[in-house]
C-alpha cells in the first residue's frame, strides 16, 4: 500500500481489509481483535494515527512511533496469539505527522485468536464480529482442509453399495474403454481409487458409495437438499416448494439424480455437432461443474447442508464450508486446494471434474455465453454461494415464441412475457385435463419446463390461473375466461 492507496482508503470508511485506531502513545487494545479478524477473513491493513469521526478520518500521527511498532509486532509474534502472526510496516508522513500500517496476513491455518478462544473474530462490513462456538468450529475443520475425506472409517467393502459402484464402473468402461481400472477387481479397482485404504472404507469412499446404513454411522443426516420454488422467492411462492428431491445414499446417486433434473431447467437452444445435436453447450457446463463444485468441496460435517434451489429466475448452489483462500484469489487463476481431494479423485477419474481450480472459469464463461450476466457469488466464514440467473438482459422484456405476425387485437388480459398463443394452449390444455403437470405441459406446447413454469407463474400472479391442492393430488383452475 503506497501513500496514495492509502489517501484512498481514507476518504471511504466502508473497506473490509482496512482498520483505523487513533494509537496516539499506545497500542489500543481492540487492535486484538482486528487482527483476529483480518487473520481470519482475508488479511488487510491496521492503520495507526488516524481517529475516525464520523464519516471522515483525522491524522493525529502517533508520537513514538519506534516503540508503538516494536511492540505491536513483538506481540504479533510472541504468545499473547494463538499462531504467530508475521506482519509487515510501512510508514508515512503527513504534515510531519507519523503514520504506521501493519499489513495482517490471511491465515492458512484457523482459527487465529488471543487469550482464549472465544477472543475469535472476522471482518463483517468494515467492523470486527465475534464468532459463535458453531462458526470457530467451522474454522477448525477448515484448518484441516483437504484432510478430512483421507481419514479412515470402522468400515470394510462389504458396507458400500454394490449398485453404485457397478454403475461407476460401468461409467468408466463407456467413456474410457483403455482405462487400466477396468480390467481390476472390485477390490483392487476401490484401492485405486482409495476408495479402500488397508482394506478400511476412507470417509471419501463412504461419501461417494456408501449405503444408507453405512452413511447414518458418520453421518447421521446426511443429504443434498434440493428444491424447486415457483417464485423468485419463498415469500412470493404460493407454495413453500413444488418439487423436493427424494433422499439418495451416497454423492455419485444424487449427482446424476440432480443433474438429470437441474439440466431441464435451463434453456438449451437447436444446435447440431456433426449429425448430432449438441447438448453439452455452454451453459450447460457450467451448471454441471457448479453441481461437481458443491459435491466435492462441501463441509459434510457441517450442520449446515449441501443446497441447490430452483428459483422462476435462477438457480442457487450453496456449499457449507468457507473456501480455503479469498474468492477473488481463487478466481485469478487455477488453484487446486479441494476441500475433499479423494472424492475429487473419484470425479476427476470418470471426467466430471476438472484437474485444478474450482472451476469458476469455466461457470462464469460458460454461463455469460448465453445468459449474458455474470454468477453472483457470496462467501461467509462457514459457506459459498452462487447464483445462476436466467434472465438474458439482452432479451429482457421480449416476449419468447412470438410470431413477427402477431395480431393487434391481443386480448387485454394476456401477461406481459406470455405469448397469447402459449397462453391459449395452457388454456385450453387445463380445461381439457386439470390434472396436467408440468411435463406434460411443456411436452404439448413444445417448450422447456423451465418456460412452462415462468408462464404459469405470471398467470397466477395476474390472477388467471390456480392451483387447488397439493402438488400431487390437486388440480388447476382457470380463474378468468
Amino acid at each position: 500500500m503506497d501513500k496514495k492507496e492509502l489517501i484512498h482508503k481514507l476518504e471511504d470508511i466502508e473497506w473490509e481489509d482496512f482498520e483505523v485506531k487513533e494509537a496516539k502513545s499506545e497500542i489500543p487494545k481492540n487492535s486484538w481483535q482486528t487482527v483476529s479478524a483480518l487473520s481470519n477473513t482475508a488479511g488487510g491493513w491496521i492503520v495507526f494515527g488516524v481517529k475516525k469521526e464520523g464519516k471522515k478520518y483525522d491524522i493525529q500521527g502517533v508520537e513514538n512511533p519506534e516503540k508503538i511498532e516494536q511492540n505491536f509486532l513483538t506481540i504479533l509474534r510472541g504468545q499473547k496469539f494463538n499462531h504467530k502472526i508475521i506482519s509487515r510496516a510501512k510508514k508515512y508522513v503527513f504534515d510531519g505527522k507519523t503514520i504506521l500500517a501493519f499489513y495482517i496476513p490471511f491465515a492458512q491455518k484457523k482459527p487465529v485468536y488471543f487469550d482464549s478462544i472465544k477472543n475469535t473474530f472476522i471482518r463483517s462490513g468494515s467492523g470486527d464480529q465475534r464468532l459463535t462456538e458453531q462458526e470457530i468450529d467451522s474454522l477448525f475443520r477448515d484448518s484441516a482442509f483437504g484432510t478430512k475425506d483421507k481419514e479412515l472409517t470402522t468400515l470394510s467393502l462389504q458396507d458400500l453399495n454394490k449398485e453404485s459402484i457397478q454403475r461407476y464402473r460401468r461409467y468408466l468402461q463407456n467413456i474410457k474403454p483403455e482405462h487400466g481400472y477396468n480390467t481390476l477387481s472390485d477390490e483392487a479397482f476401490l484401492t485405486k481409487l482409495r476408495v479402500l485404504e488397508q482394506k478400511k472404507v476412507t470417509i471419501a469412499g463412504l461419501l461417494v458409495f456408501g449405503t444408507e446404513d453405512a452413511m447414518g454411522k458418520y453421518f447421521p443426516d446426511f443429504r443434498i437438499d434440493y428444491l424447486e420454488i415457483f417464485g423468485t422467492s419463498y415469500g412470493d411462492a404460493e407454495n413453500r416448494y413444488e418439487y423436493r428431491m427424494p433422499e439418495y445414499p451416497n454423492l455419485y446417486e444424487y449427482f446424476f439424480a440432480i443433474y438429470e433434473r437441474i439440466i431441464k431447467k435451463i434453456d438449451i437452444p437447436f444446435k447440431l455437432k456433426g449429425a448430432f445435436r449438441d447438448e453439452n453447450q455452454p451453459q450447460v457446463k457450467a451448471i454441471r461443474e457448479a453441481l461437481v463444485n458443491l459435491l466435492m468441496h462441501s463441509d459434510y460435517f457441517s450442520p449446515m447442508k449441501p443446497r441447490i434451489r430452483v428459483f422462476t429466475d435462477r438457480i442457487e448452489f450453496l456449499n457449507p464450508g468457507a473456501l480455503p483462500k479469498p474468492y477473488e484469489e481463487l478466481q485469478k487463476g487455477d488453484i487446486s486446494l479441494p476441500r475433499n481431494p479423494l472424492v475429487t479423485k473419484m470425479f476427476r477419474v470418470i471426467d466430471l471434474a476438472e484437474n485444478a481450480g474450482y472451476g469458476f472459469d469455466k461457470m462464469f464463461k460458460g454461463w455469460i455465453s448465453y445468459y449474458k450476466q455474470e454468477p453472483v457469488v457470496a462467501t461467509g466464514i462457514d459457506y459459498f454461494r452462487i447464483e445462476f440467473f436466467y434472465t438474458r438482459k439482452d432479451l429482457e422484456n421480449v416476449p419468447e415464441n412470438v410470431p413477427e405476425n402477431v395480431p393487434e387485437n391481443v386480448p387485454e388480459n394476456v401477461p406481459e412475457n406470455v405469448p397469447e398463443n402459449r397462453f391459449e394452449k395452457i388454456k385450453n390444455s387445463v380445461s381439457k385435463n386439470a390434472t396436467i403437470t408440468i411435463p406434460e405441459l411443456a411436452k404439448a406446447l413444445q417448450v422447456n419446463e423451465k418456460t412452462i413454469k415462468r408462464d404459469i407463474e405470471k398467470l397466477k400472479q395476474k390472477g388467471l390461473l390456480k392451483r387447488v391442492g397439493p402438488d400431487k393430488g390437486g388440480h388447476w383452475e382457470i380463474t378468468k375466461k
